[in-house]
Formats: structure tokens, sequence, C-alpha cells
């Protein structure tokens, strides 16, 4: 597909391309443009209020481009509100996502691009969310440093319905400290004011941010950053990773005050702590960012949390319905990217008989799924008489076709074992 930024509709011919230029005209660049198209267009997601999806954006602003262009020049350009959808959240409440269309995002990313480099390097060292360089994996291994230290009190604070709540005014405010450009700092402002499109009707209001928008990550951390250095001033040891922050002190009467003192400094903000979700308790089963902590002779160390452990059960279940109308090579087929995915994130965890024992659990999951697809007992007794198990076994499992969760427990785990798997190409995750 066609690049909809291109030389002539970029730039015009007699302006300057030179250094000393605005931010937004920085963003504007075509280099940068492409570069903001090709991360656009890779993260793929759904179309926005004005239905179009990638390759129709691309078609219209191939024609349209030069006029927006114009209009983000002059300050004239509106964007559209973002499209609200409710997807459900694993726990099984909701959650609320505002879908900005394809135009904007690529603006949004353009302007990102632009403004990371210059506001990234000011934010807090102890910020992990959405940073270069940094992941959650660096976060969790700074807070078991802490823990490892003796500070085996956590005060965690989670944050209620952050990005509906953030203040325009102030966000505003605190992004004009870092940067000068007011074009900027009209368009982010005009974003902001966009407001959502609920069941056709726009709603707007002079508070709340889109979670979805390529710009929303950075705007939440500059935000919160105000936070973190009072923190810092204060020598607290922390680790905020977006809107989830856990401070780690010696003991509980420490943890109130420090939970006393964060309510204050998010209530400057027009923030408030979820009473319900945060809590000062020790540092040791409480989840951050998917992962506990846990004392074996004297050593912190890091596991999968067992909120992790279900909503990764669920996920499987949901991937691996035995009336799919799959085979089991199309099932792992399907199967393999969120194992993969699943695995390098909680790649610090050492419990290793938790991966063993869910190994074992998701194997037991496709013996049913292979039972199932078999059908009829003499199906059976053929396939498991071709892989190599005695006609005794075969026939056992044969004549209970119907059980196939009780028969994926015994005879299957030495004809349908781990080579066999392995040849299927399953991930192990032990």
């Amino acid at each position: 597909m066609r690049s909809p930024v291109s030389d002539e509709v970029n730039r015009p011919q007699d302006e300057p391309d030179n250094a000393g230029q605005g931010l937004l005209e920085r963003a504007l660049e075509r280099e940068n443009l492409k570069r903001a198209w090709k991360r656009v267009k890779a993260n793929k997601g759904a179309a926005g209020v004005d239905g179009l999806g990638i390759d129709q954006t691309a078609e219209r602003l191939l024609c349209q481009w030069p006029e927006v262009r114009e209009q983000l020049i002059s300050g004239a350009y509106r964007p559209s509100p973002v499209k609200r959808v409710v997807i459900p959240k694993p726990d099984g409440g909701e959650r609320e996502l505002g879908i900005p269309t394809v135009t904007d995002r690529l603006i949004q990313q353009a302007l990102l691009q632009v403004l990371q480099p210059l506001i990234d390097p000011t934010f807090s060292e102890y910020s992990y969310g959405f940073r270069p360089g940094r992941c959650a994996q660096d976060a969790v291994s700074t807070a078991r440093r802490y823990v490892s230290s003796g500070r085996k009190v956590v005060v965690d604070v989670d944050l209620e319905k952050f990005f509906d709540r953030v203040d325009h005014d102030i966000l505003i405010d605190r992004l004009g400290k870092r940067i000068a450009d007011r074009a900027v700092l009209r368009l982010i402002r005009a974003y902001l004011d966009a407001g959502a499109q609920i069941n056709g009707v726009v709603e707007k209001s002079r508070c709340g941010a889109p979670q979805d928008g390529p710009l929303s990550p950075l705007l939440a951390n500059v935000l919160l950053d105000e936070v973190d250095r009072e923190l810092e001033r204060r020598g607290h040891c922390f680790v905020r990773y977006a809107d989830d922050a856990n401070v780690y002190v010696r003991s509980k009467k420490a943890g109130h005050r420090v939970m006393a003192l964060l309510k204050r400094l998010y209530g400057k903000l027009h923030l408030i702590v979820n009473e319900s979700k945060s809590a000062v308790a020790s540092a040791f089963g409480r989840k951050f960012l998917g992962y506990e902590f846990w004392l074996a002779r004297d050593e912190v160390k890091y596991a999968v949390s067992q909120k992790a452990q279900k909503q990764f059960k669920q996920r499987i279940r949901q991937l691996t319905r035995r009336s799919c109308g799959r085979s089991l090579q199309q099932v792992i087929d399907f199967l393999r990217p969120y194992l993969l995915g699943w695995k390098a994130y909680f790649k610090l965890s050492q419990t290793p008989g938790v991966w063993r024992e869910l190994d074992k659990w998701i194997r037991h999951r496709l013996r049913a799924i292979q039972l199932k697809q078999w059908k009829r007992g003499t199906t059976v007794f053929r396939e498991l008489v071709a892989l190599g198990a005695s006609k005794e076994v075969a026939q056992k499992v044969a004549c209970n076709t119907r059980r196939w969760w009780d028969n994926s427990r015994w005879a299957l785990n030495w004809v349908l074992n781990l080579a066999w798997f392995d040849r299927l190409g399953l991930p192990r995750l032990s």
C-alpha cells in the first residue's frame, strides 16, 4: 500500500528545509510522517468515528493531506472525537477504550516522535511505563531490590479511572513547563477537548484523556511526574509504571504516612486513589505488574501472581475451545504467539514448578481436543495404534470415546507425549 505522505503533498516548495523550526513543523516533516505512518500501519487497530480503516485512510490522505497539513499549521484543525467502545476485562469487569481515527493516530504519532526525545529525559528515573529502553521487568526488578534491602511493606496505590479524570487545564499547564511551542500545546488541547462519541452522540468534558491514542502514555507521564519528583525529594524508594505506583517502606506505620501523602499529592492533580484496590501491606503476595515476590532461604524471588495464572488459564480456554472447528495443528499455531509472549513477559519468574504444571494442563487440554476430533472409537483405536500405543491401551481408550478429559489423563500421556507436541510446534513454558 502506498504511503499517504509524499514529497509533493508534505511541504510547499518554497518552505525551507532547515533547523530552527517549531516543534509542529518538525512533526510534519516528510521523513517524520513516513516513520509515523509506518508505525500506525504496523499497529493496525480499528477504525474511528469516520469508519475508515488503514487502507481507506491512506487513499483519502493522498488527496487531502495538503489541506489537513494547512489546517494543522494555521491552528484550524479540529480532531475527530474518539470512538468509545467497551471490552470485557479478564476479571469480569469492563474497560472503556477511546479509539481515535487513523488520521488522528498518524498526527499524534508524528507529534510523539518529536516530543518524546525532548520530554522523556526530564522524567524521574523511577518511572518505567511506556518509556524508550524501559519495560515492566525493569520496574519489577527495582521493586525486588527494595524488598531485598529490608523494605518489606509496600504502599500499593491504584488510581480510580485515571484516564477519565485527567484534568485538561492541569495537564496543559504541566506540559507548558516542558515545551514552549504554543501551536503544539493548542493542538494537544484540541485532542483533549475533542470528546468521545457514544452511540452516535458526541460527549465533551473538561477532564479525561483517551487511553488508546499514541500520545496518551506520554501525557500521563507528564502529569504524574510531579508526584514522582516529590517522592524523590523526600527520599522514598518507589517504582511507577503508568498509573501503578508502589512505594516500599520498613514498617506499616511509615506506610500509612506515605499513603496519606500520596492521597494529598494526587488530590492536587484532581486524581482519586481507589480505596478498594490500594493498600499498605506486606510486599510478599501483593501483585505488581502480574508478578509477586516470595521468600526462599532469605532470598526474595519472583513468581507469577495467582491472578495472572488465572487470567492465563481463562485465555487458554478461549483459544482452545473444543468446538472451534479447527485441526489440532491449527489450534497450536493459533496458540503459539500467546504462549511465547506470556513466557517472555514472565521470564523473571523463579517458580519452575508452576511452569511445569501449566505445561501439563495445556497438553491435557490439547489431548482432549485430539480425542474429540477423532470422534469414533474405531478412529481412536486406529490412530493410537499408529502412534505406537499397545492394542490393549488403544482399545481401552476407544471404548470410552466420550470421556475426552478423563481419557487424556493417563495412557495418552505416553502416546501423545512431549516429543509428539514438540513436532507440532507447541512451545514449552518450562
